[in-house]
């Protein structure tokens, strides 16, 4: 590793201008690319106080070997250039958007000929048109054959096509009219141009001028007594409302806008993209985010929007090129596909908080799309809401990638390896115990201890304590500490004098078995805590470590600094999950025990009634609401409740209603 000092710029040579900065290692490849709107302040910022940096930020300066910066004339350019050295480079300390799926595309091959029809994943082609992206392929097949009755653009492969020519018979979709069959000279090449751009034009949202058209021909045919084809066209039309009726109406103004969503957690986050044309979402898609930075949502946001945008194949020209007399007409050619692809930069997006340098961000947008773009955060009314449902499935996304994260064998795996490597156990942690404690400001105190067994949560095993004398987290630890590993003790010896490993109904015992690894939810002090009470209990062959929130620091006993583990490391993420597991349970128990003590407050005033009585209300009417809606004839129905007793509740819990 690097000392960053050692190439540390001279005071005074890095300008106050905006620019772009990139970190090159040793071998000279670039792990980090980053903008500022002054260098000079930015740069210093790295090498000012190392310590107060954040662990990730120190990890890749110690990555480094040198540093290297570009100046430019605006934030605009600035950001241009930093999105396309990212781009270029792919360094390794910058956050990562991967796809959490391959998406279908349905395309058309307008750089043919004769345009196709035809379902396409992975990069996209100049000169072919997209929509989408679709969940699954089938419905954009699903979509394909209905439109094809009305646009019978032509769907078969260059063999097929050729094939068809050469022996003068079309396919089978020729002939039931699903094809125009350009292959056997039905139709000219214009015209089946026409058909292909008709095609494109309705799956970009304009849908009203071809229903108009064809209920007009309907009507024509039916005047003319032409009712063949008056029932032709009628099907015609069927077929393209039903195509309508599939992309169901979000936003009654027909927007335009990309409507984007965003879950996280301390490690990844999850984003999701509904494409909204003509207000209809024409498609949805997800990426999950490997956070090796430290990043806010707004910073999530704002290299969300320069990494997906910049892929937009309309406008690739603009990058790959430098200024010249015809840039104009690339940008009038991009604002024309901004208006046909779903998947462009649209006139609106619509993100969860407004990333930092919104203006030169939509300058930038704007510059892509040719026209204005607005970046905004809807508070209320159905943008408001769409972005609601949005987030959600953000949310739903993460949970579903976590849960394939974890399930896999050979991932659970390396992340025990890692586990055992970086606190220097002898074994995998097979076993792994974490203990949480909950509390609201030293009241109601509880902890909660989760089992993971080979990586995996084993509920069965949860366990809740209701802390008797503690008041505070470290005291609390060390009495739950003590208490588990007291009763294991006595499971222990009780078993050397029975020899039986199983409870008399032949469960396996709550606390036989000590973990490989109790992990504390904490710090350095809380660790201490723990240890101690396996030293006062003598047992000195469970290893402990915590896990600290802020900065996802591992700390061992007796360490003065905490073990860092890599972003991107399994063992930090089977930490991770096991720590927010505990932390769930924990103040689900809390939230629990506190809404029941709540409860019973309510009644602690009510004359003639103990614990018991008490109880026996609540288990009768099932809240205190319930029972300030009973009549005394119904309080009476509970056991050990007379008439006067009964009425006497009553007026009471009337009395609390008026006050």
């Amino acid at each position: 590793m690097a000392d960053p000092a050692t190439y540390r710029p001279a005071p005074g040579s890095i300008p106050e201008s905006p620019g772009v900065y990139r970190f090159r290692d040793s071998h000279g490849r670039v792990v980090y690319v980053g903008k500022a709107k002054n260098l000079r302040a930015r740069l210093n910022s790295y090498f000012a106080d190392f310590a107060s940096l954040a662990p990730r930020t120190q990890w890749m300066l110690q990555d480094a070997a040198g540093v290297e910066w570009t100046v430019v004339g605006t934030e605009v350019e600035a950001l241009q250039l930093e999105y396309s050295w990212i781009k270029q480079f792919d360094p390794r300390w910058n956050v990562r958007y991967r796809d959490d799926k391959s998406y279908p595309y349905l395309a058309v091959t307008m750089n043919e000929e004769y345009p196709r029809v035809t379902v396409l994943r992975g990069t996209k082609r100049r000169g072919v048109r997209y929509f989408g992206p679709y969940s699954h392929a089938w419905a954009i097949r699903d979509t394909v054959d209905t439109l094809l009755r009305v646009f019978p653009v032509r769907t078969c492969s260059a063999g097929v096509f050729k094939r068809a020519g050469q022996v003068g018979r079309p396919c089978l979709l020729g002939y039931i009219d699903k094809c125009s069959a350009p292959c056997v000279g039905r139709i000219s090449a214009d015209e089946h141009r026409r058909l292909a751009d008709e095609f494109c034009d309705f799956m970009a949202g304009q849908t009203g001028k071809f229903t108009r058209r064809l209920e007009t021909q309907m009507h024509e045919a039916a005047r003319a007594e032409e009712f063949e084809r008056a029932a032709r066209l009628r099907d015609d039309l069927q077929a393209l409302q039903r195509a309508l009726e599939k992309q169901a109406v979000v936003l009654p103004d027909g927007t335009d806008c990309d409507v984007i969503g965003l879950a996280e957690d301390q490690l990844e986050a999850a984003v999701q993209v509904f494409y909204v044309r003509d207000g209809r979402v024409r498609g949805q898609r997800g990426w999950v985010v490997d956070k090796v930075e430290e990043l806010s949502a707004a910073e999530l946001v704002e290299h969300f929007l320069g990494q997906v945008y910049r892929d937009d194949p309309a406008t690739e020209q603009d990058n790959a090129e430098p200024a010249s007399p015809g840039r104009e007409a690339g940008r009038a050619s991009a604002d024309w596909r901004a208006e046909a692809d779903p998947t462009a930069v649209p006139r609106e997006v619509i993100v969860p908080v407004l990333p930092p340098g919104t203006d030169a961000i939509s300058e930038w947008l704007a510059g892509r799309r040719g026209s204005r773009v607005t970046l905004r955060v809807p508070q209320r009314g159905d943008k408001r809401a769409l972005l609601d449902v949005v987030t959600r499935n953000a949310a739903e996304s993460l949970a579903l990638h976590k849960t394939r994260r974890a399930s896999d064998l050979t991932t659970r795996g390396q992340a025990m390896r890692e586990i055992q490597e970086a606190l220097g156990l002898d074994d995998p942690p097979l076993r792994i115990e974490c203990i949480d404690v909950s509390n609201l400001q030293g009241t109601h105190v509880v902890a909660a201890m989760v089992v993971f067994e080979d990586g995996l949560a084993r509920k069965s095993e949860y366990r809740k304590f209701a802390i008797r004398g503690a008041t505070d987290d470290l005291a609390a630890i060390y009495e739950v500490v003590t208490r588990r590993f007291r009763r294991y003790l006595a499971e222990q010896d009780e078993r050397a004098v029975t020899g039986a490993d199983l409870d008399a109904d032949g469960s396996r015992r709550k606390f036989a078995y000590p973990p490989s690894l109790l992990v504390i939810d904490g710090g350095a002090g809380q660790v201490d805590a723990a240890v101690r009470a396996l030293s006062d209990l003598g047992i000195t062959d469970v290893a402990v470590c915590g896990l600290a929130k802020r900065l996802e620091e591992v700390w061992l006993p007796g360490e003065e600094a905490p073990v860092i583990l890599p972003r991107s490391s399994e063992g930090l993420y089977l930490l991770q999950r096991v720590r927010d597991e505990a932390h769930r349970f924990a103040i689900t128990y809390h939230r629990a025990k506190r809404t029941a003590a709540q409860r019973v407050s309510e009644l602690d005033q009510l004359p003639g009634l103990g614990p018991a009585r008490r109880a026996a209300l609540l288990r009768h009417f099932g809240s205190v609401r319930r029972l300030r809606q009973a009549s005394p004839e119904q309080i009476a129905e509970v056991d050990g409740f007379g008439p006067k007793l009964a009425e006497a509740v009553a007026t009471a819990l009337a009395g609390e209603a008026r006050t």
